[in-house]
């Protein structure tokens, strides 16, 4: 039957048969709900009854694109999201009915119940698809919050752990960093002992050296280098020796203790570096996902601004320890050199100062010794000047007297001279008379050269005793250098013993008593 007009709205012309419509709708027993295919999409999609209806209008092209990618074929290659992501657009040929009543009478009640069968095994499909992407979204959910979970977990475990190993070695270094001052204390406290007992030998040393000014004074024979100034030099050699040994001393523990603050500088510099991480570290492991002030920083998993890893990171910290250990050992040796040093320094000078008293102690004795004798001897010079110049004042006494009877003799051979003549005769008288005056004479200048040996003999004892007195004099002179001021500034000064470095009297013997100094 051919068709040919036209209307007010469409023009058509029909020729030959009406064509089959049953070729443009699928099949629906080729759908195979086991398969995670779905048919095509072009029989579902049917002429919208919104529209008024115009033969012109016919069938429109449709395409359906998902809202978000359901790409699950990997994980679970029976999903729908293939079959969802798939579906294209449906097109219906245009059909040119022959007829206006073929315009209603498209299909048939089976393809309109096929059609619905086919809408509701797809929406099955798709639904089942969905609940498995619901449920593996879950699933996934849950897995993602589990692993964030432990992993959260597992770097609260490392920071704790973290934390533990910073506060071990931060109190490792705390007390190491204790001890170290301790032991800067006791070195100070060393370096200062040295100090004063390298003060305290000036005034040994002045008076040692005072000692030999003083000695120096003594006169004549008794400035000699005897034992006292041989023993007052060695001392003043001592004394010197030990002050350098001391001031070397000092100067090491200066240098100990610069080398301890050194070390002591690190150990605070780490603890506080500890400090400081324990402190950040301890607020890293408190934050939570309810903390406040927690933000999204992006590239800072990127970030790498550290300067050493676990094993440098203790072996550094080990280091400053061992470092300062050793330096507290150091010091523990240097203090006890210190201590034999101001021992055997408290020794020397106790031993040398002890030789100086002794020697001093017998010098003034053989001079108090030397003193008694002369002053025995002075004292017997001036006894027998006494009994010499007694016996000269005898002798002149005698030649007085003996010239009396020499005058008398003169005068008896001057008035026998006046005899007349013949009666000067040389009788017996006579001779006698000039007998006598020869021996007379002869007794009178015996008794002159015996005066004036007397008289020698008087000088002579006058010069021992003015040697006497002058030796005397020089004996007094070195005894009071030697008892009254060599050892009276000995006396005014105290030296500590070499045991206990207790405070120890010395004794001198003096020649008026006992002097304890």
């Amino acid at each position: 039957m051919d068709y040919m007009g036209s209307t007010s709205t469409a023009q058509y012309t029909l020729m030959g048969r009406r064509p089959q419509q049953s070729t443009q709708l699928p099949s629906i027993g080729t759908f195979d709900t086991r398969t995670s295919s779905a048919p095509p999409y072009s029989g579902l999609l049917t002429r919208s009854l919104s529209l008024s209806w115009r033969p012109s209008t016919l069938y429109r092209a449709a395409r359906v694109e998902p809202t978000q990618s359901l790409n699950m074929s990997t994980a679970y290659p029976y999903s729908s999201s293939n079959y969802l992501n798939n579906i294209d657009s449906a097109k219906v040929p245009p059909i040119f009915p022959s007829a206006r009543q073929a315009l209603y009478t498209r299909y048939t009640p089976k393809d309109w119940h096929n059609a619905q069968m086919t809408n509701y095994l797809a929406s099955d499909k798709i639904r089942a698809a969905a609940e498995r992407l619901r449920s593996d979204a879950v699933r996934l959910a849950r897995e993602k919050d589990e692993q964030a979970f432990k992993n959260n977990f597992e770097s609260s475990r490392r920071l704790g752990e973290r934390i533990n190993d910073i506060e071990y070695w931060k109190g490792e270094l705390e007390k190491t960093k204790d001890k170290m001052k301790r032991k800067i204390d006791d070195v100070e406290f060393k370096r200062r002992e040295v100090e004063r007992l390298l003060g305290e030998t000036e005034k040994p040393l002045r008076i040692a050296q005072e000692n030999l000014y003083e000695r120096e004074k003594r006169q004549g024979i008794d400035l000699v280098h005897d034992n006292v100034e041989r023993e007052l030099i060695r001392e003043i050699d001592t004394i010197k020796l030990s002050q350098q040994k001391l001031r070397q001393m000092l100067e090491r523990l200066n240098t100990q203790n610069a080398i301890n603050r050194a070390s002591l500088h690190e150990l605070e510099r780490d603890a506080q570096d500890k400090f400081r991480a324990r402190v950040l570290d301890s607020a890293a492991h408190n934050v939570k996902t309810t903390s406040r002030g927690i933000n999204f920083y992006q590239g800072i998993e990127t970030v790498d601004n550290t300067f050493s890893v676990p094993e440098t990171w203790t072996r550094y910290t080990e280091e400053n320890i061992r470092r300062a250990l050793s330096e507290m050992s150091q010091s523990d040796e240097l203090m006890n050199a210190g201590n034999q040093l101001m021992s055997a320094t408290n020794s020397d000078m106790w031993s040398q100062w002890n030789h100086v008293n002794v020697s001093l102690e017998n010098r003034v004795q053989e001079e108090h010794v030397a003193k008694n004798k002369i002053q025995s001897h002075l004292e017997k010079i001036l006894q027998e000047i006494f009994d010499v110049e007694q016996n000269i004042e005898f002798l002149k006494k005698t030649i007085t007297d003996k010239e009396a009877f020499l005058q008398v003799a003169h005068t008896r051979l001057e008035t026998r001279t006046r005899r007349p003549n013949v009666e000067a005769c040389r009788d017996p008288a006579m001779h006698r008379l000039i007998q006598e005056v020869h021996d007379l004479q002869a007794a009178i200048a015996d008794l002159h050269g015996k005066l004036r040996q007397e008289e020698n003999a008087v000088q002579h004892l006058l010069r021992a005793k003015s040697t006497l007195e002058q030796d005397l004099a020089i004996k007094n002179n070195s005894l009071f250098i030697d008892a009254d001021k060599v050892m009276g500034i000995r006396r005014t000064f105290t030296i500590a013993g070499p045991e206990k470095h207790s405070i120890t009297s010395v004794s001198f013997s003096h020649p008026r008593g006992l002097i304890t100094a």
